[in-house]
């Protein structure tokens, strides 16, 4: 069997039908979340990267990362790492994940410079295993509230 190059115009055509938001795992992570009575807020566009979901009350900024768009389709196909992974792409698909990567470390850093928590989460760990991936959420919050308690305050008479 021949592999067929996909013309330019087919491949435009199913790149663009790619959600940027609400994707099937994001809502699958915001649904659980709800659930768990977590409250938040959706692409919040005040924060550098505009995260997916922000907990604005911990300073929690999370995204849901797509395995290819992010870098991260490497680990799934089974390859030895990333630039191997990039080998197997077009210049045009291989510059565009770089700097996806790129800018997502960019606003990571930016992120945590502004004090907050940053949580990025493959889109394949959610399908996964969606529990582990609220449990990580839930400890963030446990550890932002608990820096907010006074331990110097005396509790007891």
């Amino acid at each position: 069997m021949t592999h067929k190059e996909r013309t330019p115009e087919v491949t435009h055509k199913i790149m663009s039908a790619i959600k940027s938001k609400d994707t099937k795992p994001e809502l699958l992570l915001r649904k659980a979340l709800w659930k768990n009575k977590i409250r938040y807020r959706v692409n919040y566009k005040k924060l550098p990267g505009k995260p997916d979901i922000v907990i604005t009350k911990n300073k929690i900024a999370i995204f849901c990362d797509g395995d290819f768009w992010h870098g991260h389709n490497w680990a799934i196909r089974g390859k030895k790492s990333f630039e191997e992974e990039l080998q197997g792409y077009s210049d045009y698909w291989r510059n565009k994940i770089i700097k996806n990567v790129e800018r997502d470390n960019k606003n990571t850093k930016l992120l945590y410079a502004m004090g907050w928590k940053v949580i990025r989460i493959w889109e394949s760990d959610i399908e996964k295993n969606l529990d582990e991936c609220v449990n990580t959420i839930k400890e963030a919050i446990f550890d932002e509230e608990l820096k907010k308690v006074d331990f110097d305050e005396e509790y007891y008479d």
